[in-house]
């Protein structure tokens, strides 16, 4: 299995024909104060499978905070259909809307996914105070 790609945005969302559209993918958030909360973000990531990943397997995906304290968690599971080797693997692709989500520090924030008792290290996403905007996100 593998970790295809996984960011927060704005928004995503899957269109009709099965393309995914992402709005806004961001890597840092300033905040005049903490804790700091984020109205609305969406969570995306894509995991593709191996052959013998067959059936439902767990997926837990965790942002954690610079402590290393879990400040959101999305506990659900794939499953997973055989495919035949002229196929692309399965994929799993999750779009997960967020609200109100409640940074507790300025740092570094590291999404975690966990599958198959694998740990798998995603993007990180940086808490900063207002002040020290440099540049884009």
């Amino acid at each position: 299995m593998n970790l295809q790609f996984a960011f927060i945005c704005d928004d995503a969302r899957e269109d009709d024909s099965g393309k995914l559209d992402a709005r806004g993918i961001f890597h840092d958030l300033y905040a005049p104060g903490f804790p700091a909360m984020q109205e609305a973000m969406t969570l995306v990531l894509v995991m593709e499978w191996d052959r013998e990943d067959q059936g439902r397997h767990a997926l837990k995906a965790e942002l954690m905070s610079p402590d290393g304290t879990a400040i959101l968690t999305v506990d659900g599971h794939s499953d997973v259909d055989p495919r035949p080797r002229d196929r692309p693997p399965g994929r799993t692709r999750l779009v997960m809307p967020l609200k109100e989500v409640v940074f507790p520090e300025p740092g570094r924030y590291d999404l975690q996914v966990t599958v198959k008792g694998q740990k798998l290290s995603g993007p990180s996403l940086y808490l900063l105070p207002t002040g020290d905007q440099e540049g884009g996100a």
